[in-house]
């Protein structure tokens, strides 16, 4: 039977948690906290500790050095809001049907939050979530865009001539809705710097360093450990809108990357347009208009590097001020992000992919008597298991059944052996839609009305050559498929 929050409170959660769930526990009657991190766009393999010899994330990095790190992390939806329900609902996309950025999180679906407050915890969101509408699904306590914006004052135009348009992905509007009635209050107000796409290619951005939303974002992280950190267990959810675009950041960290240092990726130009779905050569062929000069292109690689550094910057604030306050030895740590970037690798930019740099997330656990130093956990999971992770950490009844299992196990024994099955979904009741499968080594695509996609990730870990064009490989494809089919059988839009 739950317990009730006066309960937890007065008398402490430990004897109420089920012994297999006490390992993440003080000795005293206090729960550990939980702060997770995120960043919004994060190529999974831009971290040093991946390899990459141009980025700078020392703060990521040490974290990851008392950390267990998940090197085959997916997202379900390489999209923002479906993906960041899929985080706090644990399910995925055809089951909570948040199919795009522009569907509420539909109510009957809660969130970990809900069972964090329930549980005594207070739950607090500072920073992007995307929810689409007004709902807070389950947080105690939340600060978003519009507070910022409320900091910002004047400071807001310069922002919205950073997008250059409406674009809610980016926070304005963070409430769509709000716009919709009497249009984009920015339009012939905001002075237009001569894109042509939705996306500059970037610059050093016009708003001061400590005024980023970054900044804000750590600062009222750290105002929130400060007040509250001690009185109760929380849940802190920090989310950071960068790397995302747009791609301005602040002139201390545009000066850290020089264009003429960046280099084009080894896919770039490489792909064989004749061996991949119509959809795909289409992105390739159409990319981004703003960035035919190769100029514009390493410019705008540097600038994302640049926007990541300057959101490592951010988080180290929080994880340094976790450490100040004492709350570090009493907290579980997480860092991942809603999804990645595909930064020119195969001539594509953004999202939207199943190929890794864009569907792969980077994610990493600390969890106190249970990490002890780096780790590396090479199975294939998803983020749909993080909530069923959360709750068995914390020894908390999950709101509903979710669509993942625990990683506990994998955070206990990272060198485990598993035979995994991960799955990803993308433009759901469109005639666009596509379901991602990684079993093994393995990774199929199955587009509606397009060509499949097949790759052996050991053997092609860049993904160049799709297996599923070769007639010896029809029968692994057709038996691939018939697995996927057994998860979720597609609908099959028509064109």
């Amino acid at each position: 039977m739950p317990i009730t929050r006066k309960q937890f409170l007065t008398t402490g959660a430990t004897a109420a948690m089920p012994l297999s769930s006490r390992g993440a526990q003080t000795s005293n009657a206090r729960p550990k906290n939980v702060l997770f991190l995120m960043t919004d766009q994060h190529k999974p393999d831009c971290l040093s500790c991946e390899g990459d010899k141009i980025v700078r994330t020392p703060n990521i990095d040490g974290f990851a050095k008392s950390s267990v790190r998940f090197s085959n992390a997916y997202c379900t939806d390489p999209v923002c809001t479906p993906s960041r329900a899929s985080i706090l609902t644990g399910l995925y996309t055809h089951n909570h049907k948040t199919y795009n950025n522009t569907t509420p999180w539909p109510f009957e679906h809660k969130t970990m939050a809900h069972a964090f407050s329930k549980a005594g915890y207070m739950s607090a969101l500072i920073g992007k979530m995307h929810f689409v509408d007004a709902q807070t699904h389950g947080f105690d306590y939340r600060l978003d865009f519009n507070d910022w914006c409320q900091q910002l004052g004047p400071m807001t135009k310069l922002f919205a001539e950073e997008l250059g348009r409406r674009n809610s992905g980016s926070g304005m509007p963070q409430i769509d809705d709000l716009w919709r009635d009497f249009d984009d209050p920015w339009k012939g107000v905001r002075e237009l710097d001569g894109r042509k796409g939705a996306t500059h290619p970037g610059r050093v951005s016009k708003i001061p360093e400590t005024h980023h939303f970054e900044n804000f974002i750590a600062r009222e992280s750290i105002r929130f450990l400060k007040n509250h950190g001690k009185k109760q267990p929380f849940f802190l959810i920090s989310s950071l809108l960068k790397p995302h675009d747009p791609f301005m950041p602040a002139q201390r960290f545009a000066d850290m990357f020089p264009g003429k240092d960046m280099k084009l990726p080894d896919t770039f130009g490489k792909v064989d347009l004749n061996a991949i779905p119509k959809r795909v050569r289409n992105s390739i062929q159409g990319a981004n208009v703003d960035m035919k000069d190769p100029a514009e292109t390493l410019s705008h690689i540097a600038m994302y590097y640049a926007n990541l550094a300057h959101a490592d910057d951010a988080l180290g604030q929080v994880l340094k001020a976790l450490r100040d306050l004492d709350l570090e030895k009493d907290t579980i740590v997480i860092y991942a992000s809603d999804h990645g970037e595909m930064l020119g690798e195969h001539g594509l930019w953004q999202k939207f992919q199943f190929y890794d740099p864009s569907c792969g997330v980077p994610l990493m656990f600390r969890v106190p008597g249970m990490t002890a130093g780096e780790a590396r956990c090479d199975v294939p999971v998803s983020l749909v298991q993080l909530m069923p992770t959360l709750c068995e950490l914390c020894g908390l009844t999950p709101p509903h059944k979710s669509d993942g299992e625990s990683l506990v196990d994998l955070i206990r024994q990272p060198k485990l052996k598993k035979n995994t099955k991960v799955y990803a979904e993308f433009a759901l009741q469109t005639p666009s839609a596509k379901y991602m499968m990684r079993s093994g080594d393995y990774k199929l695509t199955h587009w509606v009305n397009d060509t499949p996609e097949l790759y052996h990730m050991r053997d092609d870990p860049k993904e160049m050559h799709n297996l599923a064009v070769l007639n010896e490989h029809k029968g692994r494809v057709k038996d691939l498929e018939a697995q996927l089919f057994d998860w979720h059988r597609p609908t099959e839009a028509k064109v």
